[in-house]
Parts: structure tokens; sequence; C-alpha cells
């Protein structure tokens, strides 16, 4: 997160001259504050705070002008009156639908998705899992196959953004009441009311606007290692897959059928390893638990407040107070989350080479750029970094892969895939600094355990059995 909490701080006072009066005050000295007051800067060339950051409202109004202002207003007081969760989502949604419209940064407009396109995108897929059935035993997951716009992943994927970031920003909406001694959570309602809508409303603006720039640069549903859209959907972005492959030198239906069988792979894996989803989301509501809110300075500036002076409020916000800690919890949860990421990706990566090298020329040098893509840092760690402070690097990309790879020479593809029946069985963070160790350690023999099972299920019957003899038996004395 930001030294800005929620991105905004204090916007300058107008001075009464007008124009003449803004360069005296910059000459003395006066009115330093940011030039984007609230963080609102559209996505361009220099990121998040490129060009449009000096509007303070362009994300969310566009161009201003004379015309606008009443709209603009509009909006603002619409935004004031928030009250929903943690995070504005309706604002969120609007604000990453503008910047999509915007186009990238490189010039490329969204474009709806005509129907050759539809075509080959399906066709590439079906392809796709027609190859995995040889690389994996895991069945196809992929009982849909579309092709989106920008817009249209937009729409998709709002519903994954809200589980995973509602979380922190409810820790962070939360500390701003809590501080509040009772007998003055009643007299600052009010205000409190009007802290958290503009919390959420500025939690939905950088979400809105990450979510925006993310959907310029993704491929497909599963480019963050996270499942992103319900389960047996399988989705493409031909727009952007033209935009990746242009500089490549690989013939585009190549590119496309090599991102078809990434899509392809994670679809099965989160189809057929129910427990997956889960655990990866569970991994970052887990880091959100462990977010602590440093509330001593909005402690100290509650207990001074002064009503005819809230700036002295939004000053406190701006030097930081929400900035969360390092904390035990959030370093095991975020622990545990590289080592499902790595693991998750190292799969995909080893099963798709596996199927791809036999049958594509361009396998090998698909596969190192994706890699490269991943693991230096690509869109999905910067969004969640700008978002909730996390980054969803697989740092042990190469390490998971290699050892993905190993267990299938040493135990099978059945083998290895196996390993997803349980979060226990996989390999550990540990397992991936010897994948050796964990690749030849001895299986475990479970045969002479089900045999007492067996026989210890079967005892119950051979006493039933043994009582109805002796039953049997006594009445054939007492006839007698």
């Amino acid at each position: 997160m930001s030294d800005t909490p929620f991105g905004f701080g204090l916007p300058p006072e107008e001075p009464e001259d007008g124009d003449e009066g803004k360069k005296k005050d910059q000459q003395s000295g006066g009115g330093q504050g940011p030039a984007n007051p609230f963080g609102f800067g559209t996505p361009g060339a220099g990121g998040f705070g490129g060009p449009g950051a000096d509007n303070p409202f362009a994300a969310m109004f566009g161009s201003l002008n004379p015309t606008d202002l009443g709209a603009a207003f509009q909006q603002l007081g619409q935004m004031l009156s928030y009250e929903g969760g943690p995070v504005n989502w309706d604002m969120a949604k609007q604000i990453a639908r503008q910047t999509v419209s915007q186009g990238t940064s490189d010039g490329v407009k969204d474009a709806s998705v005509g129907s050759a396109e539809r075509t080959a995108v399906q066709e590439a897929v079906r392809l796709a899992d027609l190859w995995l059935d040889d690389a994996t035993s895991l069945p196809s997951g992929s009982g849909s196959a579309v092709a989106w716009s920008r817009a249209e992943w937009v729409e998709a994927t709002l519903p994954a953004w809200q589980e995973l970031v509602d979380p922190v920003a409810e820790r962070v909406g939360a500390a701003m009441g809590d501080v509040l001694p009772e007998e003055m959570q009643a007299m600052a309602g009010p205000l409190i009311g009007m802290m958290r809508s503009m919390g959420g409303a500025m939690f939905g603006t950088q979400i809105g606007q990450a979510v925006g720039v993310l959907a310029g640069e993704v491929v497909g549903s599963t480019d963050i290692g996270l499942p992103l859209t319900p389960a047996g959907k399988a989705a493409l972005l031909p727009v952007n897959i033209e935009a990746f492959g242009k500089d490549l030198g690989v013939p585009k239906e190549e590119v496309r059928l090599y991102l078809a069988l990434r899509e392809a792979a994670h679809q099965r894996l989160f189809a057929h390893v129910p427990w997956l989803r889960s655990h990866l989301f569970g991994a970052v509501d887990g880091y959100a638990r462990g977010i602590k809110v440093d509330t001593a300075k909005l402690e100290d500036v509650v207990g001074q407040f002064d009503p005819q002076n809230p700036e002295q409020l939004q000053d406190a916000l701006q030097q930081g107070m929400f900035q969360p800690e390092d904390t035990p919890e959030q370093k095991a949860a975020l622990a545990r989350l590289e080592t499902a990421l790595a693991l998750v990706e190292g799969w995909v990566d080893a099963v798709v080479h596996a199927a791809a090298k036999p049958r594509l020329s361009s396998a090998d040098a698909m596969r190192e750029t994706l890699r490269r893509r991943r693991a230096t840092g690509g869109p999905a760690e910067q969004t969640f970094a700008t978002l909730i402070g996390l980054e969803l690097r697989p740092r042990r990309l190469r390490d998971a892969s290699r050892l993905w790879a190993s267990l299938t020479d040493a135990r099978g593809v059945d083998g290895r895939d196996a390993l997803w029946a349980h979060p226990d069985m996989l390999p550990t963070a540990s397992d991936l600094d010897d994948p050796d160790g964990f690749v030849h350690r001895e299986q475990l023999d479970f045969s002479e355990l089900d045999k007492m099972l067996g026989e210890a299920a079967q005892k119950p019957d051979l006493r039933k059995k043994d009582a109805q003899d002796e039953g049997e038996q006594d009445r054939g004395d007492d006839t007698e």
C-alpha cells in the first residue's frame, strides 16, 4: 500500500485571486499539496500516476470542462453517500470500464470479438485438450471455450477480485471506527460514515484502475495463477494475444495454441482439485487477518479532534496511518500462497511443455517467454502490490517445474497427478529446496494397513455368524 492511504491527500486551497494567486502562492512556498490530491490518475505510460494524474477527478469523470462540472459534483456526491461494503464496487467497475475504453499505452484499443476469432479460440482449446490427454491424468476441465474482449474480461472477473480484496479493505475500514471511544462514536457517526465512504471510493478507484490496466495485458482467465472465473470456462482474449505475440517471431496460430494449452491445463487443475481454489483464496484471507493497522496516529488525532479543523484528520490520513505491518501471520500466509502458486504454475509449465514439445517448433521459446513474464513481475504482481500489498509472483516456478518433471520420470503421470488428491500430499517449500529427496522418498505402503482394516471390518460379520450358529445349536438342544 502506498504512503498515502487510499491514494488521497490534501487538495491545495484555491487562492481568491485566481491564476495570479496560484503563481504567487507557488513562489512563496505555499499550497504545496500533491498535484493529484486524490490519487486518481488515469493509467498511461507513467503508470497510475502518469498522464492524466494532474486532473484529480480524471479517473472518475474523464476530462473536466465547465459543462461537465455539474455531473462531476453529482458523482462526487454519490461517492460520499456510498453506504455499501469496504469497497465501492460500482465505482471500481465504472473506472475499470473507462480505463479499458482508453486503450493501452501502445495505442491498442479494445474491440468486440468477431465470429472468426471466437471459432479460432474454440478450435485452439479443443485441440489443446486433445494434446493434454497424453500429458496428464486429470480429465478435461474446459466445459466451454470463450473469446472475450477486455471489457468482457472485466465483467467476468470482478466477483473474484471482490473476494480477494474485500478482506483487506474490511480491516482498513474497521480501523477507522474502532479507535474511537464509545462515548465519541455517536457524536462522530457522520464523520466516520464519511471516512468509510471515502475509503470505499478510494479502494474502488484504485482497484478499478488496476483491473482496467490488467485487462489490457492478460491473455486468458488464469494469468495470475488464481481462478478468476467459474471452473469449466476456458477464456482467451484475442486482442491481447495478438499484441503479446507481435514481436515473438512465432506464427499467430502457434501463439494462440500454446496459450490455449496453458489455459486448458489450469482449467483441468482447478476443476478436478476441488480444494485448490479455497486453499489459494484462504491464504489471501489469512494474510488479511494478519494485517495490523497502525492506529496510534489516528488515536492521537481523534483525541485532539477539532470539528472546526477537519483538515487535521486528512493530514493524518495523508501521513499513512494505515500502513500495514509485517506480522508472523502475514508472512506465514504469504509463504503458503507463494508455495501454492509455484506448485500450480510449475505443474502447468511441466504439463504444457510435455504436450507441446513434440508438436510445436516454438515450444521452447514460448515456454521461456512465459516463464520470464511470470517470474520477473508481470502485471499480476503489480496489481496485487498496488491493491493489497501481495505479490503473486511464483518465485520458485523453475524449481517447481523441475520437481514435477522429475516426479513424472520417477512415478509416471498418474503417480505425479495423484499428489493433488490432498494438500498434505503436495511438496512443501523445503521440498522445493531438495526436489530429489522428495521425488525419491520412499512412498508409504498402505497395503498391510488396508489388509488389517479389511479384517477388522469382517470381524463383526464373523461374530454375528458365530452367534447365530450358537443360537441354532441351543434351540436344537431344547428340542431334544
